[in-house]
């Protein structure tokens, strides 16, 4: 349709022009003495246009000759842009490959030829961040090829740039990077100056709670690491598996750090509900607290949740949390049994009496209620059944002990030379 409109208003204008023109007996008549020349008014009229469209094409040419010099200079800016980012790649790519010496001397290379530039005032608006991507990739090749002066110096030049309006958003992973380098050297000291530049928003970041995860540990702070731990598992950071197991290892390293009843007692309460059940975190607890002198009860309340679990689901725990859940409740009778406690073993014990573990936890608290013969019926009973070494070793010595009460000297040493060799086989 708008073709078609075209071609009427051109008909329509070649339909004007031929009415005028065959219509038009007006001259134009010019005196220039002693001579007259008489023209028509149709050739004034195409003599004019002519003479606007040479003067148009004239100064067009001139236009077009004056600023040749610009395009050059154009061009050239552009050649050195194209060439910076193609060394800015080479760079990244040799990075990648591992071979640092040349990435570094690509980098300093797009570095000298924006300078160069930016020397003639022909830098363009992303030459600020040009230059601080080139001076970290310098830096990173300098950190991996563990030139720490270099590495200092291209990091404080991209920190400088990346003050300038036209690199926002690059400070924060400039920040982070020296972090991580400072991590890396082992120097807490650097990485703590350098995390505490960075902004709060920047700090939630997973990336910056990984690296303050590995700060804490670096400088033995295990409240702050298992807390960075669990926003890194809320984050989604690690997998189920890989981050319940690093949770559960804080937890047992800030077990462990507790030097009396008080501080053992803060770590648990701000342990969450599920780290609580943890089979490890439980028995590490009730030992450590035990270890203490921290009372008894609170120490079994703390196993009870396992305990229960246990007997639950036959596999709700595996066979080295089922031991270690037996020696903690063994270390937590060495004064007294619980009546509670007694009958809760009984009961499981009889629910199950092929299981060796309970058996032999069912005899330890006979030893310490005094019944002598049946905590040695129960134990001989468990003792070729049990799983670990460490418990077999434990089962004959107190056979020893039962055997010395009862006044069987022969038997004491039969049992006291089983127990030998068992603690010579764990420590090869």
């Amino acid at each position: 349709m708008r073709v078609a409109l075209w071609f009427l208003g051109l008909f329509g204008v070649a339909v004007l022009l031929a009415l005028f023109v065959s219509n038009n007996e007006g001259t134009i008549t010019i005196f220039w003495p002693p001579h007259r020349v008489d023209l028509s008014l149709n050739m004034v009229v195409v003599l004019l246009g002519l003479l606007f469209l040479l003067i148009h094409l004239a100064l067009r040419a001139l236009a077009a000759l004056f600023a040749l010099p610009g395009q050059a200079r154009s061009w050239r800016v552009r050649h050195q842009e194209q060439v910076m980012h193609a060394n800015l790649i080479e760079a990244l790519s040799h990075f990648v490959a591992g071979r640092f010496l040349r990435a570094r001397k690509a980098a300093l290379e797009v570095l000298a030829r924006e300078a160069a530039l930016s020397g003639i005032g022909e830098g363009g608006s992303g030459a600020v961040r040009l230059r601080v991507m080139s001076s970290l990739l310098a830096a990173e090749s300098s950190q991996a090829l563990q030139d720490k002066t270099a590495r200092d110096t291209h990091l404080q030049q991209a920190l400088t740039q990346s003050a300038s309006p036209g690199a926002l958003g690059v400070r924060e992973g400039l920040l982070l990077r020296a972090v991580r380098w400072a991590l890396e050297d082992r120097d807490a000291a650097a990485a703590q100056d350098w995390f505490d530049q960075l902004p709060s928003g920047v700090a939630r970041r997973t990336v910056a709670l990984r690296l303050r995860l590995k700060l804490a540990r670096l400088t033995r702070q295990p409240g702050l690491a298992l807390d960075t731990a669990r926003l890194l598992v809320k984050h989604r950071a690690f997998t189920e598996a890989s981050g319940r197991g690093l949770v559960r290892a804080l937890a047992l390293e800030n077990i462990q750090d507790a030097r009396d009843t008080e501080q053992l007692q803060r770590v648990w309460h701000k342990l969450e509900s599920i780290e609580q059940t943890m089979p490890e975190v439980a028995c590490l607890a009730a030992e450590r607290l035990l270890f203490l002198g921290g009372e008894q009860v609170t120490a079994l309340a703390w196993l009870l949740p396992v305990w229960e679990r246990m007997l639950m689901a036959p596999d709700g725990l595996t066979p080295s949390q089922r031991i270690s859940l037996v020696q903690a409740l063994e270390a937590a009778f060495a004064d007294t049994v619980d009546s509670v406690w007694l009958v809760r073993i009984e009961q499981a014990q009889m629910a199950q009496p092929g299981d060796a573990v309970l058996q032999y936890l069912a005899g330890v608290a006979c030893l310490h209620l005094e019944l002598w013969g049946k905590a040695r019926q129960l134990i001989k009973q468990a003792l070729p059944r049990l799983p670990d070494q460490r418990l077999a070793a434990r089962a004959w010595m107190m056979l020893a002990d039962l055997a010395q009460r009862q006044g069987d000297d022969e038997q004491a040493a039969q049992a006291w030379q089983q127990a030998a060799q068992l603690a010579l086989r764990q420590d090869d």
